[in-house]
């Protein structure tokens, strides 16, 4: 008897086992093949914009993704690094093979955790509480809650050209009778689709026709508590080519050829990810398409032709890839596809990620319709918490919109539920001036401490963070600069007025030309490195955040206002009919729920407040 199984070793696998055995849950990840454990089937990379800020948020709560992530990239840099707090984000080049091989090893030692090579063919349930599953192999498997992260192998089929065949990534064997059981079981499924495009072999690649895209020349961690060791100057470049009218013309003439256009697939692809025909079909009007090459492995001779994921017959690949600069001479080593799988509908689940249906079911990962490693990572280390804390008989963690981008992802899929593969967005949180990348592990760290997911390690380079970032906002605000003739010609070199009198380091730091670095000169004195980044941000959007901060409240208000677990919408009057079907489906917990829904109007909520106060004056 197992505490808690997962099945399914992907990344949202690897983290709902690790978190549960880390709680001391006794715990078995069971995939169907051991090698594949943290595979990426698709792009070498993680982080990405705002995906980067959801690894922080993993690490902060007590994850593996950014410290595996750290140890195993050929490449890191900070995107939108000109741009505002709210929208910086890491994201790093991995080689595919060390991820893998590091996250392997880290399961392999961690204490309560067991790994079991085989598939899982149905799951076992009496009086729509979990018991156990079924293998493929024959075995019968007791335990108390089950995790399903299964990605994108449920009910799997592979698509290129005219073909259609059974298999999940890499030609693997997919997981056939699983999806059956949870139909059978009264869960409503959807079917998605995603693909991924060809590699080339590296060394055929004409890299003088093509644009360098080389990593960040300083040193950037997405853990928040060790710091980086790699050598900035041996990272790998990426470059970047595109597509052109040659391309396109191939494309448009052979729609008919392609499984996408050709109506083969029956899936629902990602808007915000899509293959090259859909690009080309879509946007016509524009000349070319961004097509980044980047490697995958530092040992190994294949380059991923990001931006180019294709459903199109291997012949007309071999032509298309051919048409763009620097890959004229090109040699495929691996074809695109598209790949269809079966999903769960999002609005089936909880905020903890159970199941309403079934007790003790959880669900976590691209099964519940999310694109991506890092959203797959999020969920199964917030499903492997919940599963633990109820086994523990303690409060869920549900993370709110305004505390984590994770709060954010969880909250779209259960409320708004999918019609496509979601893909996490900077511009999905209102709250993103509150939710950035520098300040995930103040955000999350206590809440990852409380749920026993910090050790005493991580927690005293936290304590020790915000003792450095306090005593630096003390210094700068009583430690003043003087109005000299020095002080003044330097701030003309930064195209800065003179000061007249002295004025505090805050003050000055105020100007948006003024940087933190620039105080330090001014003062001849060095800062601490984990504090200045805080203390800049804080000081320099003061006024925003406290502006977001107030907005927040006032959602925290609806948040607040909870809504009876046996309300009968039926009863409640003069709400639209789209609105009632929601709620009933939803059946969210608090009123800040319930205005989030897809459906559900403000005059909807009104309604609704009106009868809660007639019918549950109390409440």
């Amino acid at each position: 008897m197992y505490d808690i199984i997962v099945i399914g070793g992907g990344h949202a696998g690897c983290e709902a086992s690790l978190s549960s055995a880390r709680m001391n849950m006794k715990t078995l990840l069971i995939t169907g093949n051991i090698k594949n454990i943290a595979d990426m089937p698709c792009n070498p990379s993680i982080g990405g914009s705002a995906k980067g800020i959801v690894v922080r948020e993993i690490d902060a709560l007590g994850g593996e993704m950014g410290i595996n992530a750290d140890i195993s990239h050929l490449q890191i840099k900070m995107l939108n690094s000109k741009k505002g707090p709210g929208v910086r984000s890491l994201r790093c080049q991995a080689d595919k093979t060390t991820y893998g091989e590091n996250m392997i090893k880290t399961l392999q030692k961690t204490p309560n955790l067991e790994i079991k090579e085989d598939l899982v063919k149905e799951l076992i349930v009496e009086n729509n509480t979990i018991k156990g599953i079924k293998t493929e192999s024959g075995e019968t498997i007791l335990t108390k809650k089950v995790i399903i992260t299964t990605g994108t192998y449920l009910n799997a089929d592979i698509l290129r050209g005219h073909s259609k065949e059974k298999g999940g990534p890499h030609g693997e064997k997919p997981s056939l009778y699983l999806s059956e059981s949870m139909k059978e079981l009264g869960l409503t499924m959807r079917r998605l689709k995603t693909g991924t495009p060809p590699r080339v072999q590296k060394d055929t690649i004409n890299y003088d026709e093509c644009f360098i895209e080389k990593g960040d020349n300083y040193y950037l961690s997405f853990s928040n508590f060790y710091k980086p060791t790699y050598s900035i100057e041996n990272q790998l470049p990426c470059y970047l080519t595109y597509t052109n009218e040659t391309t396109h013309k191939i494309i448009l003439d052979n729609l008919d050829k392609c499984a996408l256009y050709s109506g083969l697939i029956e899936g629902i692809g990602p808007r915000y990810c899509p293959s090259i025909e859909d690009k080309i079909v879509k946007f016509r009007d524009k000349e070319r398409h961004q097509i980044f090459l980047e490697p995958e492995r530092l040992t190994g001779d294949e380059i991923y032709v990001g931006g180019f994921s294709t459903t199109m017959p291997e012949n007309l690949q071999e032509e298309l890839i051919h048409s763009m600069s620097g890959l004229h001479n090109a040699k495929i080593t691996k074809y695109g596809y598209a790949i269809e799988y079966d999903a769960i509908d999002s609005t089936e689940l909880k905020m903890t990620l159970e199941t309403k249906k079934i007790k003790g079911l959880y669900t976590a990962g691209q099964i519940n319709g999310t694109s991506g490693y890092e959203e797959a990572a999020a969920q199964g280390l917030i499903a492997g918490i919940n599963a633990s804390l109820s086994l523990k008989n303690k409060d869920p963690l549900i993370l709110k919109r305004n505390e984590a981008y994770i709060g954010v992802l969880i909250d779209d899929l259960i409320n708004k539920g999918i019609t496509e593969p979601y893909r996490l967005l900077t511009s999905r949180a209102e709250f993103r001036l509150l939710l950035r990348h520098d300040n995930a592990d103040i955000r999350l760290t206590e809440i990852g401490r409380k749920v026993g997911l910090i050790n005493d390690e991580k927690y005293n380079i936290f304590k020790n963070k915000l003792a450095k970032i306090t005593e630096l906002q003390e210094y700068l605000t009583k430690t003043k600069i003087n109005n000299t003739e020095e002080t003044n010609n330097y701030l003309s070199t930064l195209s800065s007025s003179p000061i007249n009198v002295s004025v505090s380091s805050i003050e000055l730091l105020r100007r948006p030309e003024i940087k933190i670095d620039n105080i330090e000169h001014l003062l001849n004195i060095v800062f601490d490195e984990s504090a200045k980044e805080q203390v800049e941000i804080n000081i320099k959007y003061q006024g925003y955040i406290e502006k977001t901060q107030k907005e927040a409240e006032k959602m925290l208000s609806l948040e607040k206002k909870q809504i009876p677990e046996n309300i009968d919408y039926s009863k409640v009057r003069n709400i639209a009919t789209e609105a009632r079907q929601k709620l009933e489906s939803v059946r969210p917990l608090t009123i800040g729920q319930a205005s989030r829904i897809s459906g559900v109007n403000p005059s909807d909520i009104t309604m609704l407040l009106v009868y809660l106060k007639k019918e549950y004056p109390y409440e």
